[in-house]
């Protein structure tokens, strides 16, 4: 039998390159990310073999973050839940990016995005 559980990355921030205007592109701004995803166990399964791991969630976004220049927020998090969704016990995931840099009066800007496994 198995049992569900949420893992979650909260307030990653990473500097990488992401934006459709000319004075965005070029240069790396601070994003933060968040991620929560409601995921299987297996009792079955012995230690870090029975549960996904945050530790290749975070890493997935940090590789995605230094692949290049990505244009819109949308876009980063449909690459973070495809990676995410790459974890097969993964049920559902949501998703928040915020650009912290863009505007001086609001603290972020950003997406929220979730998806869940088609059964």
């Amino acid at each position: 039998m198995s049992e569900t559980y949420r893992i979650f990355i909260r307030d990653l921030v990473l500097a990488m390159e992401i934006g459709i205007h000319p004075h965005e592109q070029g240069h790396s701004q601070r994003v933060r990310f968040n991620l929560v995803a409601e995921t299987l166990r297996d009792p079955d399964e012995e230690g870090i073999l029975g549960v996904v791991s945050y530790e290749d969630l975070l890493l997935g976004i940090r590789e995605i973050a230094d692949s290049g220049h990505i244009d819109l927020v949308e876009e980063l998090g449909d690459r973070i839940l495809d990676m995410t969704f790459e974890h097969r016990r993964i049920q559902s995931a949501n998703v928040r990016i915020e650009k912290l840099d863009v505007f001086g009066d609001a603290e972020s800007v950003g997406a929220e995005m979730s998806r869940t496994r088609d059964s």
